[in-house]
Parts: C-alpha cells; structure tokens; sequence
C-alpha cells in the first residue's frame, strides 16, 4: 500500500536558474525535482508517487556542454502508493455498466469490480443503474465500495495500473 522508498535522480538546472547562494540553488533543484517526480507519475516498481518527504543528498553537478544546463545527481526519499495482489482497498464507483462497475481509489484510476466476482449482487438497469441484493445493499455510482484486488497489471503506455477486483470475502462491500 502505502511504502517510503529512497531513489536516485537526476536534476537539470537551466543556467538562468543557477545562483551563488546556496539556500537559492538548493530550492531550484527541490523544484525542478518535484515537477520531474510529478510528470513521472508512477513506476512499476515504486507505485504511485504521493510525496517527496526527504532531499538526502545533491551531488557535485555537471556541466552539459551544449546546453550549459547543469546535471545534479540527487538522492531523496518520497512516499507512493503501490496496490498488492490480496490487498484490501476502498474505491468510489464511477461507472455503472450490464458486466461490472468501475472504480477509482486515490490515484488508480482504473479499478473493473466484475459482476461475476459480486455474487450475491444481480444488475438493475435504468437511468441511475446500480447493483442490489437481497438485503437491499447498493452498489451505486459515487458509493463508497470496500474490495480485495484479484489482480494488477502495469500499463507502461499509461504510467498507470489497472486493478480488478473482488468482493469475495468478509467485511467487503458498500460502505453506508
């Protein structure tokens, strides 16, 4: 779920963004590294990157000759979010459709509740469709929803993971 991990990177400095005082240079690299992390997204080993919480070390930085950018070899620890097979997680229902329900759960946008893997739940069509069993439990969109991931898999395209999930098992289902 939820993991600190501590990674290496490299951060380019224009020359127009490169000063004498250090505590100036120090904030630009945060910066740049913080909008590099950003457009990264996720990794498939790492998760998804929720937040730098520690710049550990900036190494000597290198000038590029052509450019006249400068490379800083960086070390820093961040927070992501990386789901698990058998892992227990809550997501809000975005789309309702005959097969499943879709979900989203923090930054995964891509959760398939298969309407096979509901089996106490039948299918009610109409304007607002939901899911309902006997007990008058609803599986209905922007319902809170409590799952076990079945699977995962890593889409590079993306940088992103698409989960299925389950509710086989105690304790899952809607959240009233």
């Amino acid at each position: 779920m939820y993991l600190q991990v501590e990674m290496p990177a490299n951060v380019v400095i224009p020359p127009a963004e490169l000063h004498e005082k250090g505590l100036m240079l120090q904030r630009s690299i945060i910066l740049h590294l913080l909008e590099d992390i950003s457009s990264r997204k996720a990794t498939k080993d790492h998760g998804y990157f929720l937040a730098v919480t520690t710049l550990k070390s900036i190494g000597e930085g290198k000038v590029r000759e052509l450019a006249g950018d400068v490379l800083f070899p960086v070390v820093f620890s961040c927070i992501t979010f990386k789901p698990f097979k058998g892992e227990i997680l809550q997501g809000v229902v975005v789309q309702i459709l005959k097969h499943g329900a879709f979900l989203k759960c923090g930054p995964i946008e891509s959760i398939f509740l298969s309407a096979q893997t509901m089996r106490d739940y039948h299918f009610v069509p109409g304007d607002d469709p939901m899911f309902l069993n006997e007990k008058q439990s609803k599986i209905e969109k922007q319902g809170v929803v409590r799952f076990r991931v079945l699977g995962l898999k890593w889409m590079e395209s993306d940088r992103e993971f698409q989960l299925l999930a389950t509710l086989a098992g105690d304790f899952l289902g809607p959240i009233l």
